[in-house]
């Protein structure tokens, strides 16, 4: 007996394939949702337990934050997206998503984020991020971004020499 599956730029198109593609892209538009929520609990239920978080060291965010920009582990991502994100990204925040974009395990985001910052700065920024999953969970974000715009938008201005501590609004 012989199989046939077919392939397309070296993909399995199969019906499992293309089901599980499905769903994993499903199953992160839904991950976005309970991010936006800020409910710890719901994040939570999106990674695997040793979930990483990986983000261009010395991004404006982990700087800002005084934070690691590789998280790892469940309980890290959870409190930075419940918790951390908002003390810098304190208003106004939008996400633009330009694209969902899945093969297999792996699903591909880009969008475009605006807030206002802790500091009063306007900030906007082009995201790529590629999800990895294992048994329906988040294993693995890769994230980036412009870094430099990002520090700019941060840093520069009135308040180029604050850091955000309590997430009250800093001024210069």
């Amino acid at each position: 007996m012989t199989s046939s599956v077919s392939r397309q730029n070296g993909a399995c198109r199969c019906l499992y394939c293309r089901a599980m593609t499905s769903d994993n892209k499903a199953i992160v538009q839904a991950a976005w949702r309970a991010f936006a929520s800020h409910d710890a609990d719901r994040i939570a239920a999106f990674f695997t337990a040793d979930a990483e978080w990986l983000a261009p060291a010395g991004n404006a965010t982990a700087v800002a934050l005084d934070g690691p920009s590789h998280m790892i582990g469940r309980q890290a991502i959870t409190h930075f997206l419940a918790h951390d994100f908002s003390r810098l990204f304190v208003s106004d925040v939008a996400v633009d998503f330009h694209g969902f974009y899945a093969d297999g395990d792996r699903v591909i985001v880009e969008e475009t984020m605006s807030a206002t910052l802790a500091n009063g700065n306007r900030y906007r920024n082009d995201y790529c991020f590629v999800f990895e999953l294992r048994g329906g969970l988040i294993h693995r974000v890769r994230e980036y971004m412009d870094t430099a715009r990002g520090h700019r938008d941060v840093f520069d201005g009135d308040a180029a020499d604050s850091v955000i501590e309590t997430g009250d609004r800093v001024s210069g």
